[in-house]
C-alpha cells in the first residue's frame, strides 16, 4: 500500500465509519477509510435493528428491501417466566414503524457498498497501527497503517497516511483512541453479548423476541441478572440467539457467558432447535461500551464515533442506530471545520460535535447509568420485569423509553414526559 493523503483520516469501516465515509463524499469531503477487516466479516451482533436505526438507513439512502435479505419487524415480543407480551413499534411521525433484521455479515458490507456507491474511498485489509502525533502540541497529524493478510497477519511495510482530522470508528477496542490516550471510563456501564446462530423453524417470525428473565444458574442460590435474551429470527433459515448482560450485577466478571447461553438455551422448547446439532457457527462474545464510556468525544484533531466512543444505549444495548447518528451529526461539522484556516479555527468548529452529541444524548445517557444501577439489585430487575408485564399500557411506555423513541415535538403524553426527563438530567 502507497501513502495517501486525506483531509479525513476514518479508521474503521463499521457502521460509523461507512455512513461517514458517504456522508462526507456526499459533501465533497476528501476523506479515506480503512479497516483492517475484508468484507464481508462476522460481527458480534443480535443482527435486530429497531425503528431507530431504520431511520439512520433510510437518511443515508441505503435500501432495504426483502428481496435483497433485509426483515421486516413489527415490534417486540417480551417473555418473562410463561406469560408473554406483543409490543408493535409505536406509530410516531419521525420513526418508522418498523425494525429490521440483517446478518452483520451483510449489513456492514451492504454498508460499505453503499459508500462507495457514492464516492468514498475505503480499503479493506489496512489495519492502524498507531496516531502519528505532533511532537509538541500533540495533535493527530494522521496514522501509521500496514496491510493485513486474510488471516490477520500484518505483511508489508508500515506506511504513513497524513490527514488533518483522524476519526475514530474502530469499535470498543479502539485502538485508535488508546493510542492517542483515551480510554474507557471504568464507571460507565459496559454489557457482555454472547451469540450465536441455530437452524430454526423460527427463523420468519416478525417479531424481536426477548426474555427479560436471566439466572446464573447456582446451584441454591440462582439470582436474577441485569440483562436479557434474545431472539430474533433471521428470514434465512436462521435464528440468532444471545443475551446480554450488564456490569451492574455482583456476578459480572465471574460469569461463564457461554456456558450461561448453553444452559438458557437447553431450556427451549425442543421443536426451535436450538441444539448443538442445528448450531450454525461458534458462540461469540463483545464488550457493549455504554453511557459515552470513552471521552472525550473530540480533542486535537481526533474525533470519536459509534462504539469508539462508548455511544451505545444503556438502556438496551443498541448500538447501530448510535454509530450512524454520530456520523450523521458529524459530516457535516466536520465539512465545515475543514474550511478553517488554522488549527484554533478547525477545533473552535469541531466543538460542535461533542456538544451535539451531549445535546441529544447526554441526559438519556445518565438516565441509562441510573436504570443500570437500578436493576443490578435482582429484587428491582425481578419487580419490574413480573410487574410490568401485567401492564400493558406500561409495557408500551417503558419500550418507548428503552429503545429511545419519542417524537420530539408534538408527541404523547409520554413522549414529552421522557423527553423532559432527558432535558432535566445532568448530561452524561
Amino acid at each position: 500500500m502507497s501513502a495517501h493523503d486525506a483531509d479525513v483520516l476514518i479508521v474503521g469501516a463499521g457502521p460509523a465509519g461507512a455512513t461517514l465515509s458517504a456522508y462526507l463524499s456526499d459533501l465533497g469531503v476528501s476523506c479515506l477509510s480503512i479497516d483492517k477487516s475484508r468484507f464481508p466479516r462476522e460481527k458480534v451482533c443480535g443482527d435486530g435493528l429497531t425503528p431507530r436505526a431504520t431511520r439512520e438507513i433510510q437518511q443515508l439512502g441505503l435500501a432495504h428491501d426483502s428481496r435483497d435479505g433485509w426483515i421486516r419487524n413489527h415490534g417486540l415480543r417480551l417473555v418473562v417466566g410463561r406469560r408473554s407480551l406483543e409490543l408493535p413499534w409505536p406509530e410516531l411521525s419521525e420513526y418508522p414503524s418498523y425494525g429490521l433484521v440483517r446478518s452483520r455479515a451483510q449489513f456492514d458490507a451492504a454498508l460499505v457498498t453503499h459508500a462507495r456507491a457514492r464516492g468514498a474511498e475505503i480499503r479493506e485489509g489496512v489495519s492502524c497501527v498507531g496516531i502519528v502525533r505532533h511532537p509538541l502540541t500533540g495533535r493527530a497529524l494522521g496514522a501509521r497503517v500496514r496491510s493485513v493478510d486474510a488471516s490477520g497477519r500484518k505483511v508489508g511495510s508500515e506506511e504513513t497516511v497524513s490527514a488533518r482530522l483522524v476519526i475514530a470508528a474502530d469499535g470498543v477496542g479502539s485502538m485508535t483512541a488508546k493510542s492517542f490516550g483515551i480510554h474507557p471510563n471504568p464507571k460507565r456501564p459496559i454489557g457482555v453479548a454472547v451469540r450465536t446462530y441455530f437452524e430454526s423453524p423460527r427463523s420468519d417470525d416478525p417479531w424481536l423476541e426477548s426474555w427479560l428473565e436471566l439466572w446464573d444458574g447456582k446451584p441454591g442460590a440462582s439470582q436474577l441478572l441485569p440483562g436479557y435474551g434474545w431472539i430474533f429470527g433471521g428470514g434465512d433459515g436462521t435464528c440468532n440467539v444471545g443475551l446480554g448482560i450488564l456490569n451492574s450485577s455482583k456476578q459480572f466478571g465471574s460469569l461463564d457467558y457461554r456456558a450461561l447461553l448453553r444452559a438458557w438455551c437447553r431450556a427451549m422448547p425442543a421443536e426451535w432447535q436450538f441444539d448443538e446439532h442445528h448450531q450454525r457457527g461458534k458462540v461469540l462474545g463483545a464488550a457493549l461500551p455504554m453511557g459515552f464510556s470513552r471521552k472525550p468525544h473530540y480533542r486535537n484533531s481526533l474525533a470519536l464515533l459509534g462504539d469508539a466512543g462508548g455511544l451505545v444505549n444503556p438502556f438496551n444495548g443498541e448500538g447501530i442506530a448510535y454509530a450512524m447518528q454520530s456520523a450523521r451529526v458529524a459530516a457535516p461539522i466536520i465539512a465545515e471545520a475543514l474550511k478553517a484556516p488554522n488549527v484554533i479555527g478547525l477545533d473552535r468548529a469541531m466543538q460542535a460535535y461533542p456538544q451535539a452529541l451531549s445535546q441529544d444524548l447526554g441526559g438519556y445517557y445518565n438516565l441509562g447509568r441510573v436504570f443500570v444501577k437500578l436493576i443490578g439489585n435482582p429484587r428491582v430487575m425481578s419487580l419490574a420485569t413480573r410487574a410490568g408485564i401485567s401492564v400493558p399500557a406500561l409495557m408500551k411506555v417503558i419500550v418507548k423509553l428503552l429503545a429511545n423513541l419519542t417524537d420530539s415535538e408534538h408527541g404523547a403524553v409520554e413522549d414529552r414526559v421522557i423527553n423532559a426527563l432527558s432535558r432535566w438530567t445532568p448530561s452524561a
